[in-house]
């Protein structure tokens, strides 16, 4: 059996996008064809629940319970978990993972790992890459500059970057292009996923009714996103099995 795979998606510093990204990640599994699931942990509310609600479940990441509810049922034959984790709580989150033994496991090869860290433009976020690094040993840590907000990110100097990249082994960049604001307000009103309203879907995969040009947008942002995955061959570093996606999307 393949070993389990865990993606955690998360920030210290909110509304940087961290679920729009999740929704892009589970899009792109979906169409490669990778069985995924996911947790979104904004309990009791959840965001990403409403895009993708027949593969995620709301869970309150600081309690024992669902805690379990997710790392007990990591051998139940999913290929890929995606764990949405709420402003604030990155931290709090990866301390968790090492004290109940997973990130030794991580370490051991038992157990795929990955970071998707989503960046805010203040020099905070350099302070938050020195932190969460040090839980990185085994794992694939990514970099996220996620433009969806129309962020302006600062510029970092040479020796700002040795002081914080380069001593990060292994960390690799993303950037996430913005997104025209009708076409993503359309489809927050829509709470659908972006796959389904490029595919003019609704909640319940009926034929809707969105704008020709609007699905246009999505389709080509989406496109460019999916080209970042691929260029640092996510299907590849999670070691999930997936199929060609259709040339539709």
């Amino acid at each position: 059996m393949a070993k389990p795979v865990v993606i955690v998606v998360g920030a210290d510093k909110g509304g940087v996008g961290k679920t729009t990204v999740c929704r892009t990640l589970l899009d792109y599994f979906s169409v490669n064809k990778v069985q995924t699931r996911a947790f979104d942990t904004e309990s009791p509310r959840g965001t990403l629940k409403r895009f993708h609600s027949d593969i995620t479940e709301i869970v309150d990441m600081t309690t024992t319970a669902d805690q379990m509810r997710i790392f007990d049922t990591l051998n139940a034959g999913l290929s890929v978990t995606v764990i949405d984790v709420r402003a604030g709580l990155l931290s709090v989150a990866l301390n968790s993972l090492r004290d109940i033994g997973f990130l030794d496991s991580v370490k051991s090869g038992q157990i795929t790992f990955a970071v998707f860290h989503i960046l805010g433009p203040s020099i905070a976020s350099l302070d938050e890459i020195a932190e969460t690094s040090n839980f990185m040993n085994g794992a694939k840590y990514f970099l996220v500059k996620n433009f969806i907000n129309d962020t302006q990110f600062f510029q970092w100097d040479q020796s700002t970057y040795d002081s914080y990249f380069r001593r990060i082994k292994g960390a690799t960049e993303l950037t996430i292009p913005k997104l025209n604001e009708m076409a993503y307000e359309q489809v927050e009103v829509a709470s659908v996923s972006f796959v389904n309203f490029v595919a003019n879907k609704g909640p319940l995969d009926e034929i809707a009714n969105y704008s020709f040009v609007l699905r246009g947008y999505v389709r080509h942002w989406l496109a460019n996103v999916w080209s970042e995955y691929d260029r640092i061959n996510l299907t590849d570093v999670t070691g999930a099995t997936s199929r060609p996606r259709s040339s539709e999307t």
